[in-house]
């Protein structure tokens, strides 16, 4: 038997009136997730334990059967695996995002968050904004490190974990009350503004109509992560299909592979068909049992707040990655397992993370159900299966 997650980040949503009173999985075109649905189970699962925050880190740890309680010690020490920086125990980690704050003519502390993402800059042009900031603010205390596209890391020696806002909570507001208490990060924050506002590459950017990526923002503090090996948890050899250094580094913290797919960026036009190659090839031909294929495009849609895109992320990974995987394998003759899944909501209406329950869809070509449920919120609640504990959903797919 061979097992995959394929994973919608953000995927699941509310009623939204545009939609006919539908969420955008219950609008959106899914074929595949709908006959898959109406021949396996569907459910509800609540993946954010309760009392932490609802974040792609703790939600994906979840699915991967690590529970946030146990084994979360912040997001930015996930990256900063999938980097390579090789933390010391008494490194902190923090995200570093370069973001898009107002440039009217007020105080820092007055200007408005506009785009979390500077329009899902690349992560070349990134780098080179990245390395202004370094050669100005860098210094024995914080060391700064290239990611992808808009999200990097900075590495604080000797520090402590501190509370940060993430910039995406924080959408279209005034940035004041949300800038860190600790005066060294907050410094290089305004520093790290005139350092970018007028690069040749934001002044080409606005030239063009793209959101300048003009100010870095800190958020996501923690230390260096102790992740259980997969493979000895599970007894499954699994590998890593994802843009999302987030995701690559808990698959690096487990003892898991990552496989890189040219194209793949993390926003609506990724390669997804690359991704789904890419898991046809590891489950047939080169001996993975498991693989994790994870989509960023909806959750990147829901923090647009963009209604129209987040149901194509959603149409595109049915008709790319999930309908193509379930016809390859079952061609091949395989006996496979296939989760289905969001790991949160991104609701279009606040544009950020929330803690309700998501949809699961369970299928297993061995033992075909029937059943009138199609895939989405509304249906997944009907069915009566619900997994109260995150972490336990994979015990689900890997229960036979």
């Amino acid at each position: 038997m061979k097992y995959a997650i394929v994973l919608g980040d953000g995927m699941a949503d509310e009623p939204i009136e545009a939609l006919e009173g539908k969420t955008p999985l219950e609008y959106a075109k899914t074929p595949a997730m709908d006959k898959l649905s109406s021949m396996g189970q569907v459910g509800m699962v609540h993946t954010i334990p309760e009392g932490m925050k609802p974040g792609s880190d703790t939600a994906n740890l979840s699915v991967m059967g690590y529970d946030p309680k146990k084994y979360y010690s912040g997001r930015s020490p996930l990256e900063a695996l999938s980097i390579g920086i090789p933390m010391k125990n008494t490194d902190i980690a923090i995200r570093c995002n370069i973001v898009t704050i107002s440039e009217d003519d007020v105080p820092f502390e007055e200007k408005t968050i506009i785009d979390h993402s500077s329009s899902e800059i690349s992560t070349e042009d990134c780098a080179v904004l990245l390395e202004a900031v370094r050669k100005e603010l860098e210094d024995d205390t914080y060391k700064f490190f290239v990611g992808t596209s808009y999200r990097h890391c900075l590495i604080w020696e000797k520090g402590r974990v501190v509370e940060l806002t993430p910039p995406h909570d924080v959408l279209e507001q005034i940035i004041g009350p949300h800038l860190p208490k600790e005066e060294a990060l907050r410094k290089m924050m305004e520093k790290s503004y005139d350092i970018l506002v007028n690069h040749p590459i934001n002044i080409e950017r606005k030239k063009q109509g793209l959101n300048p990526a003009n100010c870095c923002w800190f958020w996501g503090a923690g230390t260096k992560p102790m992740l259980s090996d997969f493979k000895e948890k599970t007894g499954k050899k699994g590998v890593m299909i994802s843009a999302v250094d987030l995701l690559k580094g808990i698959a690096v913290g487990a003892g898991m592979d990552n496989i890189e797919v040219e194209g793949a960026n993390g926003g609506l036009h990724t390669n997804y068909t690359g991704k789904k190659d890419a898991a046809v090839k590891a489950l047939t031909e080169d001996g993975y049992d498991f693989v994790y294929i994870h989509v960023e495009a909806p959750d990147e849609m829901g923090h647009q707040g963009s209604v129209e895109r987040k149901v194509q992320a959603i149409e595109f990974l049915d008709e790319r990655i999930i309908g193509p995987l379930y016809e390859e394998l079952t061609e091949k003759g395989i006996d496979f397992r296939l989760l289905v899944l969001p790991d949160h909501p991104t609701p279009i209406r606040v544009r950020t993370h929330t803690s309700d329950n998501v949809p699961y869809l369970l299928y297993d070509s061995s033992e075909k159900t029937e059943n009138n449920l199609l895939y989405n919120e509304k249906e997944a609640k009907k069915s009566g299966h619900f997994v109260e504990k995150g972490h336990e959903i994979i015990e689900l797919l890997f229960e036979k």
